[in-house]
């Protein structure tokens, strides 16, 4: 396996790959904020930004890498999508992939987003075109352009894996997931939209140990992190309250329906479409 350096090891996505490499046994650095206490990891790099550093310094703490995880981007909910922060975590992406290959890595591991494809067709595949729509997505979509290029005329492999849409431990309590476990635990109710729109929706656990799968494997370029299954945010948030026996409390129609947001978004593993 050999050693593996992770970014953003402390965010909701950074936690889950640590939790999944911890349980392989993996040796690994992790480069992330000053002041963050990060467990399992044999090395722990600080700076105050990860996105400030420039190529000369990630040569240096990529040294006997073989493997670069790079999970860490600005993903503030409510912000994100347009925040110009997003050009500042594209140039320090690209530093950090020139360090790596100056170091000698053997591998480089980004994690893109759904976001980056053209969502109209619903089903995607990694041979969906992308049309990037927000500074994220397009942020996002510029560094999986620039590194497929670049990365093999320097002797790396490069992984690009696209999360969906993902829930579980460690989330932010203003996503949705949260928001309804938090309201049925309270008594409260929950205001949601119609929440006819199709999701696939995944553990983010289980879409960790899929990417750590697919960045052991021989598998390079543009890859899916999905289940390539689909359901409505009604029937999850349905499933959500029956844990607690609340449907009562939950609230469609409360919050208007976002005339934008596409119907349905699934991920396919592969470029064949799912009958």
């Amino acid at each position: 396996m050999g050693r593996v350096l992770v970014t953003g090891a402390t965010g909701f996505v950074g936690q889950a790959v640590m939790r999944g490499l911890a349980a392989q046994g993996a040796d690994v650095v992790c480069v992330n904020r000053t002041g963050h206490n990060i467990k399992n990891c044999a090395q722990i790099i600080e700076t105050n930004d990860v996105f400030s550093r420039e190529v000369e310094w990630w040569t240096e703490s990529c040294q006997d890498v073989d493997m670069v995880i790079h999970v860490a981007w600005y993903a503030e909910p409510g912000k994100y999508l347009t925040s110009d922060k997003n050009l500042d975590c594209l140039s320090g992406t690209l530093n950090l992939a020139r360090g790596a290959a100056l170091a000698g890595v053997r591998k480089f591991v980004g994690v893109g987003t759904c976001f980056e494809y053209d969502l109209a067709p619903g089903e995607l595949s990694v041979s969906t075109q992308l049309n990037p729509v927000t500074p994220y997505a397009a942020a996002k979509a510029s560094t999986y352009v620039t590194l497929n290029q670049y990365l093999p005329l320097q002797g790396v492999e490069f992984l690009w894996a696209r999360l969906f849409y993902l829930y579980g431990q460690g989330e932010d309590p203003r996503r949705l997931v949260p928001y309804l476990h938090q309201q049925m635990q309270a008594g409260e109710r929950a205001d949601l939209t119609s929440g006819t729109q199709v999701r696939d929706f995944m553990d983010v656990d289980d879409a960790a140990a899929l990417l750590l799968e697919d960045a052991f494997s021989n598998r390079t370029g543009a890859t899916n992190i999905a289940s390539g299954q689909g359901i409505t945010v009604r029937a999850l948030a349905e499933q959500i309250a029956d844990h607690y026996g609340r449907r009562d409390l939950l609230n469609f129609g409360a919050r208007p329906d976002n005339l934008t947001d596409p119907p349905c978004v699934i991920g396919l593993r592969d470029t064949e479409t799912r009958i």
